[in-house]
């Protein structure tokens, strides 16, 4: 599959399975799971024919590892707008999180902390790297490291996805600690 084809699939498939399942008829079960087959075929009928082929190869080469397959199911690791309960564990996080986001973010995140916005966790990146690549998204990147640890200590719920990246439900600003 080229590199376009692949990258179609995947923006298909993040709309589809974490924001708009209903767009293509689909109903995902609270964990936001969907049946392969089921999926195939309301993308057929959408108009955007996906092979099992494809959707395997999209679910494993993605960079970012948004989807996890699991015998005839696959659903969105994390970043969903739609109600869905990941049913993911409660976790303790490394010291140090990352958060990648732009300067003309600051002045609220500095007020009122990270915010989820229209998702249902912050997202929080292991590492500065990724962190920088996920702010790059929206403009010159700005990354804030986030005090895990201490948010951990004092009774904060952190998750981890399949892919890595750590969820939490919002980060205060007393947490946060800003570049420069």
């Amino acid at each position: 599959m080229d590199d376009r084809r692949t990258v179609k699939v995947s923006k298909y498939l993040s709309k589809h399975l974490r924001h708009q399942p209903e767009r293509i008829g689909l109903t995902l079960d609270p964990n936001g799971w969907v049946a392969v087959e089921e999926l195939l075929r309301a993308a057929e009928r959408h108009g955007f024919p996906i092979t099992r082929a494809e959707l395997a190869y999209v679910v494993e080469v993605n960079d970012k590892q948004r989807f996890t397959l699991e015998g005839d199911r696959l659903r969105a690791n994390q970043g969903h707008t739609v109600s869905v309960d990941l049913d993911l564990p409660p976790a303790e996080p490394p010291p140090f999180l990352y958060h990648g986001t732009v300067g003309r973010s600051l002045p609220v995140i500095r007020t009122e902390g990270l915010r989820p916005m229209a998702r249902h966790h912050v997202h929080l990146s292991p590492d500065r790297e990724t962190a920088t690549r996920v702010g790059a998204r929206r403009g010159r990147p700005v990354v804030l490291s986030v005090d895990a640890g201490a948010m951990h200590r004092d009774g904060h719920v952190f998750r981890v996805s399949a892919n890595g990246v750590w969820l939490a439900e919002s980060v205060p600003p007393a947490y946060l600690r800003f570049p420069g």
